[in-house]
């Protein structure tokens, strides 16, 4: 069973995975600058005179995670279309650790409402991924074959993995 609480949190530890993901400057696209390497004017900038940074770049089980929590994205509905995108958008806001404040202005509402819509999302999100649980945890019949031994467990089939 999956509380909405979990969901939050799933959702702040996707935020912070997209975050360390890499984006060195020049990965994206181009446009009409130039291809070379900036120059170095100074000593004081070029490589080793500056601090050194470490960054932690997530595992594939950490994007792995992020994925699947960005497809719950999917899930959140609403009356409209805006109001839709409304929602998704107050989730992932509230993710990225922005305050109310900065997702009421980005959404133009007031705190209550957007924080009632956070919850709703998040409540929705739970319900439809404990149904989805649901539905998969059935235990499964196989159809049979018509062959009686083959159906048997431990009797007249083979006895090593196929």
């Amino acid at each position: 069973m999956i509380t909405p609480s979990e969901i939050e949190d799933r959702f702040e530890e996707a935020a912070l995975t997209l975050k360390r993901l890499p984006n060195p400057p020049g990965s994206g696209a181009r446009g009409y600058g130039r291809s070379w390497p900036d120059y170095v004017h100074e000593a004081r900038h070029a490589y080793g005179y500056e601090e050194a940074r470490i960054r932690v770049i997530p595992n594939a089980r950490e994007i792995q995670r992020m994925e699947e929590t960005l497809e719950w994205l999917a899930l959140i509905g609403g009356d409209s279309e805006q109001a839709i995108i409304d929602n998704r958008r107050i989730v992932w806001m509230r993710a990225e650790g922005y305050r109310w404040k900065q997702i009421c202005r980005a959404v133009g509402c007031v705190r209550s409402t957007a924080w009632r819509r956070w919850t709703a999302a998040l409540l929705t999100i739970a319900n439809r991924l404990n149904k989805q649980g649901k539905n998969s945890a059935r235990p499964r019949v196989a159809k049979s074959t018509g062959d009686g031994e083959a159906a048997k467990p431990g009797g007249g089939g083979t006895n090593g993995p196929p």
